[in-house]
């Protein structure tokens, strides 16, 4: 384990940077106090779910990209009869 105070740090990061990539422990300090740990960036890979994950699972309707003539009509500001008094 290396451990370096906040001055030391920053004079050799590039020392300290190789020595966490070679697996050693690196841990800055401020005044002999441990602060944080200097570790090798890891990325996290995102999976994407499986095709077919939801099968059986979900249903459309077979209508569903369907519209109604009235509801068209309403759209295109065509005469609406509707009584919304009731």
């Amino acid at each position: 384990m290396t451990q370096a105070n906040m001055h030391e740090a920053k004079t050799n990061l590039s020392k300290l940077v190789q020595q966490a990539l070679d697996g050693e422990e690196v841990i800055i300090a401020n005044n002999g106090t441990p602060l944080v740990k200097l570790v090798p960036y890891e990325p996290t890979i995102k999976q994407r779910p499986a095709p077919g994950l939801l099968k059986g699972k979900i249903w459309i309707a077979d209508d569903f990209d369907e519209t109604s003539q009235e509801i068209i009509d309403l759209f295109e500001g065509k005469e609406d009869n509707t009584d919304w008094s009731r």
